[in-house]
């Protein structure tokens, strides 16, 4: 699948929903209609100052939440390709507020699914989390959830050219709620609160994240998860970066926090794939169709198998980002007056 012709954005009115937005009337110029479905009109209608529609009369905005069944049902009709991006993601809020969590990430997952099953949608890419890797906080669990159930669809497709991935990074470099934008608030007050001194988190900025899931759109056989190389930094290098000047009292990790991020557990090892530029994770088949699986995979994507005992770990990444590299990126993704 060369060309995207019609395309549906849950989640649309996001960092990622809208960098992707952007990314896809650049690389499809004649693309027919893009789809922008989420819940919040005010959002949709800042979003339209963005893409005006005399500059953009192919873009669409869709009110709509994915726990409404038949509302994702409509949103689908004559859409060849869907991304994924719709969630509740604050840990926290998760934590507080746990199936309002579930119904929004599960199962919106599932009745997204199921109106693909029934419509004429041929690539679907979903956006998973760190997080969703051995999870001890509930986002994660249903993102774990929302990953098994994607991969899952693929044995329901029949003969269909029908072809459903995900795509699990780490934190997005100054989306809405993560920490950059949280300390660049907070260094005027003096002071910037480190949950553990020990804590890392893999980076990765939007435009990284929009040219994995248009690589998963291309590149996918269905089934897959695809999961970045890209580095970490420490949360004390963060902090200096931003506010070197600044007080850095530790507060403690929050309910649900973990002090690294793990993307590839060492349980995923066997059904992992290295190649250029990410990680494969292969759907799970059982005795000989599963060797001859990971084969066909491996050769479509131009991978090798990890070793038995490999895990990706935040903590134990051989790619670090340094203070000056940090600064750098919040130039160049964040805010391009930042100084210190």
């Amino acid at each position: 699948m060369n060309t995207i012709s019609r395309i549906l954005i849950t989640g649309g009115t996001g960092s990622f929903g809208k960098a992707l937005v952007a990314r896809v009337f650049e690389k499809f110029p004649e693309i027919e209609r893009v789809v922008v479905f989420s819940r919040d009109e005010l959002k949709q209608f800042e979003m339209a100052q963005q893409f005006p529609p005399d500059k953009y009369p192919n873009i669409r905005f869709f009110i709509g939440d994915v726990r409404d069944a038949d509302r994702v049902r409509r949103a689908l009709e004559g859409i060849d390709t869907v991304v994924h991006a719709a969630a509740m993601k604050q840990v926290p809020t998760a934590e507080y507020n746990p199936f309002e969590c579930i119904k929004t990430n599960v199962m919106g997952a599932q009745n997204l699914i199921e109106g693909i099953m029934d419509s004429d949608v041929r690539r679907v890419v979903a956006l998973s989390t760190d997080k969703a890797a051995a999870p001890i906080n509930l986002y994660g669990a249903t993102k774990l959830c929302s990953d098994k159930l994607f991969v899952a669809a693929n044995n329901m497709k029949g003969k269909r050219d029908l072809r459903m991935s995900v795509v699990r990074y780490g934190n997005v470099m100054g989306s809405r709620g993560s920490v950059i934008p949280f300390f660049l608030d907070r260094r005027k007050t003096g002071i910037l609160p480190i949950t553990d001194p020990r804590m890392t988190r893999f980076n990765i900025s939007l435009p990284e994240g929009v040219d994995l899931v248009l690589h998963a759109l291309e590149k996918s056989l269905g089934g897959e998860i695809f999961v970045p190389k890209i580095p970490s930094y420490r949360i004390t290098d963060v902090a200096e970066a931003i506010g070197p000047d600044c007080k850095k009292p530790i507060v403690g990790i929050r309910p649900g926090e973990k002090v690294h991020e793990e993307m590839i557990t060492q349980s995923d090892s066997p059904n992992t794939l290295e190649c250029d530029g990410c990680y494969v994770i292969v759907p799970s088949l059982m005795g000989v169709r599963h060797e001859a699986s990971l084969q066909k995979f491996a050769v479509h994507h131009n991978g090798h198998m990890t070793p038995e005992d490999f895990r990706y770990s935040s903590g134990k990444n051989t790619e670090w980002l340094s203070v000056d590299q940090i600064r750098q990126l919040i130039v160049q993704h964040v805010d391009a007056q930042f100084s210190v």
